[in-house]
């Protein structure tokens, strides 16, 4: 009975972000509800959240990430902007090279392999891959396994470097504070911006539109961005379903033989990532958790909510993973296309 499973789903959900919480884990709702999500489609529970409740969540976290967006951060690239140029082409490259790799010592075909091993907004390139032939499926499975991974590395490390710090975080967390006028105009620009960057067929336009407009309203002092903390957690709650509810058993049961090929691929380039922030760290002269956030292989979104539960630079880290998603997206179907034809396989 759908009800019931879902009613299961929210309450193992809360528990376990709770837990997550009390141990001081960065982004416990998205965690938690992210892993029960798993568990439920690998025992074969099938669940569809409503598409309109993850819209409206990517909207809200947009709104989210806005009230952290500051002119200065345009100041700051620019200062900087060699550096940022070769994190850009070194990711671009790099992504290239590894679904090469893939697609040569593995049994996936070239769009698919090309397309799944694409470190852009998992939705985007699932989407993406479908208009150009490649199995969307195991496309599908490429890429929220990478976010998963992504996600799990990125609060670990949050966690490590943070320290006694994530404690503090925590316990200055109010669920409830006293809402105003604010939360309603709040609320219409989510509405209305997400809703027209899904109009206007923008690549996670419904998260992009919302984060820029309200970068640009909150910052001239039109409207005061307001978003408790409530209506944060069920937006984080809403984006950890749709990733972990988003695995399929019987695909996970076809990706069995080229998964460690996959693995081996993800890893590497969350290794190289890595490597990047060390040197972006020592360059800009920033923290390296916000080097690491800054140039961590997406999603977008997950590690926006990463980020809201630490003491990193959210708005670098947003420029820099905003300007990756957007050369992803531009560059994304002529690399696939190059290594679909010119990627040669082994031999049987």
């Amino acid at each position: 009975m759908p009800v019931l499973q879902w009613s299961l789903l929210f309450v193992l959900s809360l528990l376990l972000s709770l837990l997550f919480l009390f141990i001081h884990l960065p982004g416990p709702l998205l965690l938690g509800s992210m892993i029960v999500g798993i568990i439920f489609s690998m025992r074969g529970i099938s669940l569809h959240p409503p598409r309109c409740t993850f819209l409206g969540a990517q909207a809200i976290l947009g709104c989210m990430i806005a009230q952290n967006l500051t002119g200065s951060i345009f100041t700051t690239l620019a200062a900087h902007w060699p550096m940022v140029i070769v994190i850009l082409l070194a990711t671009l490259i790099s992504s290239a090279i590894i679904g090469w790799l893939l697609v040569r010592y593995s049994n996936l075909p070239g769009n698919t392999g090309a397309w799944g091993s694409s470190p852009g907004g998992a939705a985007a390139m699932v989407a993406m891959a479908q208009d150009y032939g490649a199995d969307i499926r195991l496309v599908a499975f490429m890429q929220y396994l990478r976010v998963l991974l992504v996600v799990g590395a990125a609060a670990l490390v949050t966690r490590l470097v943070m320290g006694d710090q994530a404690q503090t975080v925590s316990e200055q967390i109010i669920w409830f504070p006293p809402l105003s006028g604010n939360l309603f105009s709040t609320l219409m620009l989510a509405a209305v911006a997400g809703t027209a960057g899904r109009l206007l067929r923008i690549p996670s336009g419904v998260m992009l539109l919302p984060m820029l407009v309200g970068a640009l309203l909150n910052a001239s002092g039109v409207m005061v961005i307001e978003l408790p903390e409530w209506l944060l957690a069920i937006a984080y709650m809403s984006i950890g379903w749709q990733i972990g509810l988003g695995f399929d058993k019987q695909i996970f049961l076809m990706a069995l033989r080229p998964l460690p090929q996959i693995l081996l691929s993800i890893f590497s380039l969350m290794a190289i990532c890595a490597a990047m922030a060390w040197g972006l760290a020592h360059y800009m002269q920033i923290d390296f958790l916000t080097a690491y956030l800054a140039t961590s292989p997406g999603g977008v979104d997950s590690v926006a909510v990463i980020a809201a539960g630490s003491h990193a630079d959210m708005a670098l880290i947003m420029a820099m993973q905003t300007l990756r998603l957007f050369s992803i997206l531009l560059t994304g179907p002529a690399v696939a296309r190059f290594i679909s034809v010119h990627a040669p396989k082994q031999p049987a």
